[in-house]
């Protein structure tokens, strides 16, 4: 468990196991609420992404939750190899380092209980995310990968994500990435 404040509340992450009670989360998000109340259990049970609790330190309550999974930025997130290794070139890496795919950590899925809204929960959230793979990261991960919502995708930029590339024209999710080395640089 970790703790962290935001303006006069105290915060807890918390790695969501079996036992905590996530019944009265609601987010507002028919999808979202259900998979933290009837799947995030079966997906970590079957190794396929981890779920997360952000609550208030001194009651308990659920404000939040993420879950994670690995992925990769790889060739196919780009129209072509163009594409992609100007990518790789903007992102700065040496020559000997020009891989087909590089290592990222997916955000599967960012719901703030309606309680919560407005109090930058979200954005707390994030910076947790981002501290665990650079600060306590067990194995190599360069980038934070998120399918965004297309209403939820200017509060992604305002958090330093962007674009995977520009041709992305799923009608309801955008491919956005945010550079974990923006945090070392």
């Amino acid at each position: 468990m970790v703790q962290k404040s935001i303006g006069q509340s105290k915060l807890s992450f918390i790695r969501i196991r079996s036992s905590y009670s996530v019944k009265d989360f609601t987010c507002g998000d028919p999808d979202l609420d259900d998979f933290i109340r009837n799947r995030a259990s079966e997906f970590q049970k079957h190794l396929l992404s981890v779920s997360y609790a952000c609550a208030d330190a001194d009651t308990g309550k659920m404000l939040a939750y993420c879950s994670l999974a690995n992925d990769k930025v790889a060739v196919g997130d780009f129209k072509d190899k163009t594409e992609f290794n100007r990518f790789r070139k903007k992102q700065g890496f040496p020559n000997e380092k020009h891989l087909k795919s590089y290592p990222a950590v997916k955000l599967c899925r960012l719901g703030v209980d309606e309680s919560a809204k407005g109090r930058q929960i979200g954005t707390t959230v994030l910076d947790y995310i981002k501290s665990m793979f650079v600060f306590e990261n067990k194995t190599g991960c360069r980038f934070l990968t998120v399918d965004a919502y297309l209403k939820a995708v200017p509060f992604y930029e305002k958090n330093g994500f962007r674009f995977m590339n520009a041709e992305d024209d799923d009608p309801h999710t955008r491919l956005m990435y945010f550079d974990l080395m923006d945090l070392v640089a």
